[in-house]
């Protein structure tokens, strides 16, 4: 039996994000720094300037790099969005792996989430070319099946990073968990999936760059957590695109 494992937990982030006092801090942080994105500046220069000037810490940093876009970006992934209510009828949904499972262990383990201006929810956790199948993995898997399921997919197609640890442990995992679902299931073990999943369409990721090139995609993670209450206590919600937009005035 695999050991209890938080998937994303850091001890700090209970000052840094869930006080009111951290959150206000933020909320001010990405209404400066969405203001020098809609000026031309790149996101990591302007989180530098913003994240020095307030004395933030580099998780901090993350969060806001990770939940702020320029309105731009912003409007494109909206429109390729795939409603949460439509139903996907005998479609291909193509899963960016790691991106997914990541987010929804880091749920289950009741660690920090991050709303962001394209409604997207990511994590903080990062991948960086190692992974371990933790004793949230089968819970995340089972709740991805039951949401393909709800909306009546026809096909799931995992890209896992070959390259990443652990990939063709994760690959058999699901597999195995997915078999009996009342769709078909293929994880393909590929040397980088963004390059795939940019191309394709009925994309279920959160990774920016995937979102601003594929041709249409689903919130997945999202609407599979809208479904489990109990797993967003700790979801930061900076995703409030009207109040930032106003600082363009």
């Amino acid at each position: 039996m695999e050991k209890e494992t938080r998937r994303g937990y850091v001890p700090e982030d209970e000052r840094e994000f869930y006080q009111a006092s951290g959150i206000s801090l933020l909320k001010r942080a990405q209404e400066e720094i969405f203001w020098l994105l809609e000026r031309g500046y790149p996101i990591k220069s302007a989180s530098v300037f913003v994240g020095n000037h307030h004395l933030l810490s580099e998780r901090q940093r993350l969060a806001l790099v990770r939940a702020t876009s320029p309105a731009a970006a912003i409007a494109q992934r909206v429109e390729k969005l795939v409603d949460q209510e439509e139903m996907l009828d005998g479609r291909t949904v193509c899963i960016d792996g790691f991106n997914l499972v990541i987010t929804l262990e880091t749920a289950l383990s009741d660690s920090t989430l991050i709303r962001c201006m394209d409604g997207t929810v990511r994590d903080l956790a990062g991948l960086r070319g190692t992974y371990r199948l933790i004793d949230k993995t089968d819970e995340a898997v089972r709740l991805v099946g039951t949401q393909l399921e709800k909306r009546h997919v026809g096909r799931a197609v995992f890209y896992l990073d070959a390259p990443v640890s652990n990939s063709g442990r994760l690959r058999a995992r699901i597999l195995e968990l997915m078999e009996g679902r009342s769709f078909e299931t293929v994880v393909e073990l590929v040397p980088n999936a963004d390059v795939i999943l940019e191309k394709e369409e009925l994309v279920a990721t959160s990774d920016a760059i995937i979102l601003n090139h594929c041709k249409s995609w689903i919130n997945l993670a999202s609407d599979i957590l809208a479904d489990q209450g109990n797993v967003q206590r700790h979801l930061i919600d900076l995703s409030d695109v009207t109040r930032i937009m106003d600082t363009k005035k």
